[in-house]
């Protein structure tokens, strides 16, 4: 690697962009590293500069997105209230994308910091794991560990009627926290 040529300044930001807008799954910051021969804490702060620049790019829990144009398919969206110990995280989310639903985020109100949101992304079970893996492996605690096991997930799918079918077996597993 270190017989290539960094790849520099702007030119370095529009081959991410192209990379990013090219993939079919998240890219995470080491993979964009080795494809530009720079650190990963480049690519974090080009990120950052992409982003400032109005470029819809997200970070996830698989690495980055590009977001793309809505498709012509509309999509479905609510926000589900839930409660549950941290060893359930693997269930309520295996049991969503089951269904055919993406849980987009986790949100938790904090009592000094508000509102704290982190993406998810996950729309079945492979990215799941994935997830999962990455908390283990980094021992990283769960946001709804900040709040006794409450917290709120923004759900997409389909239809609606997904999204009922999700809402109703989230509360059969006693996920669902009652209005």
């Amino acid at each position: 690697m270190k017989d290539q040529m960094k790849v520099l300044g702007d030119e370095r930001r529009e081959l991410l962009l192209q990379l990013l807008k090219e993939s079919e799954k998240p890219l995470t910051g080491s993979e964009l590293a080795a494809r530009t021969n720079v650190s990963r804490q480049v690519i974090v702060s080009d990120i950052t500069l992409l982003k400032v620049r109005k470029e819809p790019i997200i970070a996830t829990s698989q690495g980055y997105i590009y977001l793309r144009p809505v498709s012509q398919t509309p999509v479905f969206e609510r926000t589900v209230a839930c409660f549950h110990p941290p060893e359930r995280t693997e269930d309520e989310l295996n049991l969503l994308v089951d269904l055919g639903v993406t849980v987009k985020d986790v949100k938790i109100e904090h009592p000094v910091y508000g509102d704290l949101t982190a993406s998810i992304m996950v729309s079945n079970r492979t990215e799941v794991q994935r997830f999962m893996r990455k908390i283990h492996e980094t021992k990283a605690a769960f946001l709804s560990e900040l709040t006794a096991g409450i917290h709120l997930h923004t759900i997409s799918a389909r239809s609606e009627q997904t999204l009922i079918e999700a809402e109703s077996a989230l509360k059969q597993a006693n996920f669902l926290v009652s209005s």
